[in-house]
């Protein structure tokens, strides 16, 4: 988001605020947001349990 939309957000009430947190909610529900909510809730999950790559297997991964 650009630097203008968040000042313009950061200017609105509280009750304001709230309605775009609300519809952009309903955004994420979407089907094309759901696929990155469920990838998020994974890696979340992963990293909880200590699956995370390092620095080196990521550039081993790209034959960097």
């Amino acid at each position: 988001m650009s630097v203008v939309k968040m000042d313009v957000i950061e200017k609105l009430d509280e009750e304001d605020r709230e309605k775009i947190a609300y519809f952009a909610n309903l955004l994420m529900q979407q089907t094309k947001y759901r696929r990155l909510k469920k990838e998020v809730e994974e890696r979340r999950q992963e990293i909880k349990q200590g699956e995370i790559l390092t620095h080196s297997e990521i550039w081993d991964s790209m034959n960097v």
